[in-house]
């Protein structure tokens, strides 16, 4: 128990008495200290990082359904020889897909009756493994409540004991016989997709690109235990739903782009209607060729007609996004981006663009919106319909859920476990120095510039109407694009370039010096320091946002270990780039592990014919004695608690606080 004196527990009297309405008597608080010490000496839980999602759903869902691979090692680790490869295939989609597989096992299944028998007592085995590692009432409130006391019995009782193998298999028969093993294996499936993974870390973009970041979104609001390190597209959709019209107009251009209206329209019921006949109207005999959406997004799933519709529609919004942005670029001039107003620099006449003392022809002149005498002003057809997509986005109760989700389990980085987790960057000099960036009449760097724009991003959206809160909703268009954002870090973001210029040249995009630098020991040692956490062996800094050229021979380990780069490209439309579709990094008791994956063929796939994600796992860390509870962060808690319950054990044997009945 330690030193605890009479005289050391004076100054906690007030908190003890508030402790011991908890804990009541002396047995109470010993039976608490007995739970929390067993805690600290189990292994610690399996935490799974994962970043830039971008709306890849049924990917997603599967690497969660799957354990990153770790469901399909302990079925082989339990199971090893005495089932065929075939057989464990079929029990791993049972896990993954429970109501779908029981669709397709009753279609062809002729001895019903013995498939449950048999799958019952595998899944009883694969659940006793997943639940060794958490006490019995963590495991226990994890269990659905009608099958709680059952399914707790058949984990806690052996069948290898021969007075106890009768007593298992009459409740496995009794399950059969009463009609309930369809709920009782869809139960059990999913508790092992729960217990296999203790807590997830989504280390930023779960939206844009992709078609279902709504879906990925309910995941999380319903999932046990997460956090988010905000991205900068996630941050981007935080500024629509706080009302920031430019940060509107970018979200719905993404879309467009990448032919995605399913979150819009499906998942948050954003009305497009009016966007798309303002294009019509607009763009009638316009080609907009270049405005036409990534094939590899849209083919196959419109047809040419919408595909048109969707093309016109882009131009427009793009259009409306660079008049937007203008306005907040000559309303903040400390923003220091007049040189992203580009509009201006057209000559409109011979359709050439006028930048730093050079021509460049146009790839596209017909900008029938834009008035050369003004080329900033909104037309009063555009302002209406930026007032309705407004409005739209302001109604959506869907998306209100979602961002709240986002900012109760979200925020700008994440100190866990000794890693460093956040998104993209830490702004540095060239010589490695803490860039100081400016805000309001203060300057920020590092942990407090990380601090200064969870704080603005937070204001943005929950503040009432004042100047405040205007400031942070133009701030939060800055994380977005801004040189000096943590989130962006790069000189510019060469939108309108992109899209009207053929010379690749001005597509360039610097980014921030951190990008360079990150790939030093002693540059992470550094940022880790600013963050409280102490540089070691077990310390790392986890990234996302910049996808590794994995099939250019890029590494996702960098500076000896201690900066991990886990954006493997779970994006299609980095695929390409990336060679694979995705890493998750798992940290168990044992150590660190990066699993690569190959890219997810479909659910349907998965169901049918068995066909898993493909991942290959790298050891990062490998550690010789399993990590504890008592290890981690969650640990120190715990230690804390029971120092203050042996406090509150000998305020009751000195009588300064009485037990109560």
């Amino acid at each position: 128990m330690g030193t605890i004196t009479p005289e050391s527990i004076v100054g906690d009297l007030r908190y003890l008495q508030l402790l011991s309405r908890s804990f009541p008597t002396i047995a109470d608080a010993s039976t608490e200290i007995i739970n929390l010490e067993a805690i600290l000496n189990l292994p610690k839980g399996t935490e799974h990082f994962l970043t830039d999602i971008h709306g890849e759903y049924e990917a997603f869902q599967h690497v969660l359904k799957n354990g990153s691979g770790a469901v399909k090692r302990k079925v082989n680790e339990i199971f090893g020889h005495t089932l065929r490869e075939s057989e464990k295939k079929e029990l791993c989609t049972l896990i993954y897909y429970p109501e779908e597989k029981l669709q397709l096992v009753k279609e062809r299944e002729q001895d019903l009756e013995d498939w449950y028998q048999i799958t019952l007592n595998q899944l009883v085995k694969v659940c006793q493994n997943v639940s060794s590692k958490y006490t019995r009432s963590k495991v226990r409130k994890s269990l659905p409540k009608e099958f709680s006391y059952i399914i707790q019995e058949l984990l806690h009782e052996s069948s290898i004991e021969p007075n106890k193998h009768a007593y298992i298999n009459v409740i496995i028969s009794t399950i059969i016989s009463t009609k309930r093993a369809d709920d009782f294996i869809v139960a059990m499936c999913n508790l092992i997709q729960r217990l296999t993974i203790d807590l997830l870390h989504i280390v930023g973009d779960i939206y844009d690109r992709g078609p279902g970041a709504h879906i990925i979104m309910d995941t999380l609001c319903d999932y046990h235990n997460f956090d988010i390190q905000w991205g900068n597209h996630d941050i981007l959709w935080m500024g629509a739903a706080s009302g920031n019209d430019a940060c509107i107009a970018n979200v719905i251009r993404m879309s467009m782009r990448y032919a995605n209206l399913a979150t819009l329209e499906d998942g948050y019921g954003i009305n497009l209607l009016p966007l798309a006949t303002f294009a019509m109207d607009t763009y009638g005999d316009d080609p907009c060729s270049i405005f036409a959406p990534k094939m590899n997004f849209a083919d196959g799933e419109y047809n040419e007609k919408t595909l048109r519709l969707i093309t016109q529609m882009h131009k427009a919004i793009t259009i409306i996004q660079l008049k937007l942005e203008a306005e907040i670029i000559s309303r903040r001039p400390e923003f220091g981006m007049e040189n992203r107003k580009l509009l201006h620099k057209i000559d409109f006449e011979r359709g050439v663009f006028m930048y730093e003392g050079k021509e460049y022809a146009l790839r596209d002149t017909n900008l029938p919106t834009v008035d050369p005498a003004d080329p900033y002003r909104l037309t009063d057809e555009e302002r209406e319909l930026v007032d309705k997509i407004h409005a739209s986005f302001m109604n959506s109760e869907k998306l209100k859920k979602h961002m709240r989700c986002l900012f109760t389990y979200g925020g700008m980085y994440l100190v866990c476990n000794s890693n460093l987790l956040y998104h993209a960057s830490v702004p540095l000099n060239e010589d490695g120095s803490f860039k100081h960036v400016r805000i309001g009449q203060k300057e920020y760097w590092g942990h407090k510039l990380l601090l200064k724009t969870d704080q603005l991003i937070r204001t943005a959206y929950f503040d009432e109407d004042c100047e405040e809160k205007r400031f942070a909703l133009d701030y939060v268009w800055y994380m977005w694009c801004g040189p000096d954002a943590p989130s962006f870090d790069k000189d510019k973001m060469a939108t309108f370039e992109r899209y009207f210029i053929a010379d690749k040249e001005l597509h360039k995009e610097t980014k921030g010096y951190y990008y360079t630098l990150r790939n030093r020991a002693d540059i992470c040692d550094n940022i880790l320091r600013e963050f409280g956490v102490e540089p070691g062996p077990h310390s790392h800094i986890i990234n996302g946002h910049v996808p590794v050229k994995t099939i250019q021979g890029e590494k996702p380990i960098k500076a000896d270990g201690k900066l991990l780069v886990i954006d493997g490209g779970f994006s299609k439309a980095y695929q390409p780039e990336t060679g694979i579709a995705g890493y998750t990094l798992v940290y168990h008791s044992h150590g660190l592990q990066l699993v690569q994956h190959e890219p997810f063929q479909s659910r349907q796939k998965a169901i049918e014919e068995g066909l898993d994600i493909k991942s290959t796992t790298f050891v990062i860390e490998f550690n010789s004695q399993r990590m504890m509870v008592k290890d981690t962060d969650k640990g120190q808690v715990l230690t804390t608690q029971i120092r203050d319950l042996e406090k509150l054990l000998v305020a009751y044997r000195i009588g300064f606080i009485k037990e109560k009945e």
